[in-house]
């Protein structure tokens, strides 16, 4: 839950649409709204896969890497690095920041923390990764010790399976 204007918000959907649109990131009209709307659940599709690799059993981590970096590169990562060739802009949507480009940003991330080399055939998602990472508010974020995320320990683990 957040609490955000006095209003108390659940459902992690919601409330970012609403941060999005109260900070202009969730572009200028309907058609934009709907493009960020459509990138951002493809990208959450690929971020379940990235969350829930961790916690793979042992017989199966290895598949599901595989699978993780397989649909990243042959499902995902192309339809992003097309978008960005077709629109010609230095954003997914439109020609400002929006909550597409910081979501697939944030999956470009935690892929990569599996994966180093993931992004080595996409020359524009490289191209936008270090835009959208170097802009004063995202560059800050992602300094160590920040509250990005923290990768879950064995004992975190262990808890959430039992």
């Amino acid at each position: 839950m957040v609490e955000i204007d006095e209003m108390k918000l659940v459902q992690t959907r919601a409330i970012l649409n609403y941060i999005a649109g109260k900070h202009n990131l969730y572009g200028k009209d309907i058609k934009e709204r709907a493009l960020i709307d459509m990138y951002v659940e493809g990208t959450m599709d690929l971020n379940e896969m990235i969350m829930l690799y961790p916690f793979s059993s042992p017989e199966e981590k290895e598949k599901n890497f595989a699978l993780m970096i397989q649909r990243a590169t042959n499902r995902y990562f192309p339809v992003y690095e097309k978008v960005l060739k077709d629109h010609g802009q230095d954003f997914l949507v439109g020609n400002q920041l929006s909550r597409a480009d910081v979501q697939v940003l944030e999956s470009i991330l935690m892929i990569e923390e599996y994966e180093p080399t993931v992004l080595s055939e996409f020359p524009l998602l490289q191209a936008f990764k270090a835009r959208i990472s170097n802009l004063p508010t995202i560059k800050k974020f992602l300094q160590p010790g920040s509250q990005r995320r923290t990768e879950p320990d064995d004992r975190i683990v262990e808890t959430l399976k039992s």
